[in-house]
């Protein structure tokens, strides 16, 4: 009997079904409806969180509007902001995207590109994927030995310089193998083809492989740098203020990075110790969806990044 196929159905679905005509694959709903409900649950999770947050953050927005953007740390609650905060993440933003980034990806096309394998290169990688599974709060302790203390003439002790170059060392691993994953995801034959017309292997990492792997590299290094923006222990051990401070009105730059600062998780966490109500609830959460705000942010700019990478790619 001829089988009829829907032009609209592929033809994998159609093989399928017709493999499947006349009985249940009852053990396969159940597993669907288990995956189903494990993406369902943290959903709602999140949505719980979202809701709390927003509810007791709008009355500070409502209330202040952008003043608790510009505003600096304070005792009162009603005069409270989280511009210092703001700057010290910009801060170690920066110094991720400086530091971090050039390094990471740079050791990565080293190892998945020039480097050929052997007991050393696989003990370097296995390294590599250990250290990004170590707590954060054994970079802070790093920081602290390093940076704070035995490179004190440069970075001034507990300034923004040192968290910058502890969070840079934090997310190095990620950075390296997000960049080895998504190199190793370029089809070889794109790299043959670059040789076969007389490129050298420069030209092909450069014209070829790089340009298809960027988008997958733009996610990762963007997913790293979201995790030095919300870490809060390295910053505890090197030093972050959680009490008034300002800088002197004819600092310079050098003298503001070397001097007293803090970061939007840090000023979370401290506001969330204090006994006055309004810094648990309502500063707390307003804090939080600021924060969250710009790690959306550079979410966003690597989604358009990645999107118009693709576009080219295509």
């Amino acid at each position: 009997m001829a089988v009829v196929i829907d032009p609209k159905v592929s033809p994998g679905d159609a093989v399928r079904a017709e493999l499947r005509a006349g009985r249940r694959d009852v053990r396969g709903l159940v597993f669907q409806g288990l995956l189903l409900l494990c993406l369902l649950l943290p959903l709602l999770v999140l949505v719980l969180l979202l809701t709390r947050v927003i509810s007791q953050a709008w009355g500070v927005f409502q209330d202040r509007g952008g003043d608790f953007l510009t505003s600096g740390l304070a005792s009162d609650p009603a005069n409270a902001g989280v511009w210092q905060g703001l700057v010290g993440s910009l801060g170690i933003a920066v110094a991720c995207v400086l530091l971090t980034f050039p390094v990471g990806i740079g050791a990565a096309i080293y190892l998945e590109e020039y480097a050929r394998p052997s007991r050393v290169t696989r003990f370097i990688q296995l390294n590599i994927r250990n250290l990004a599974g170590v707590p954060s709060v054994v970079f802070g302790i790093l920081g602290l030995i390093i940076f704070v203390q035995a490179l004190d003439p440069v970075t001034g002790g507990r300034s923004v310089i040192a968290a910058g170059l502890t969070m840079a060392v934090l997310v190095l691993p990620i950075v390296i193998i997000t960049t080895v994953e998504a190199l190793s995801a370029v089809p070889n034959a794109l790299r043959e083809a670059g040789y076969g017309v007389g490129a050298t292997r420069w030209e092909v990492i450069k014209d070829h492989v790089l340009p298809y792997a960027a988008p997958g590299i733009l996610t990762g290094t963007i997913l790293a740098l979201a995790r030095a923006l919300g870490e809060a222990a390295p910053l505890i051990l090197v030093g972050a203020v959680s009490g008034l401070f300002s800088a002197p009105g004819d600092a310079g730059l050098l003298d503001r990075l070397q001097g007293p600062f803090t970061a939007m998780p840090y000023v979370i966490y401290n506001w969330a110790q204090l006994p006055q109500q309004e810094f648990k609830d309502e500063l707390v959460s307003a804090a939080i969806l600021v924060l969250l705000f710009v790690v959306l942010l550079a979410n966003g700019t690597a989604v358009l990044l990645r999107n118009h990478y693709e576009k080219k790619r295509g």
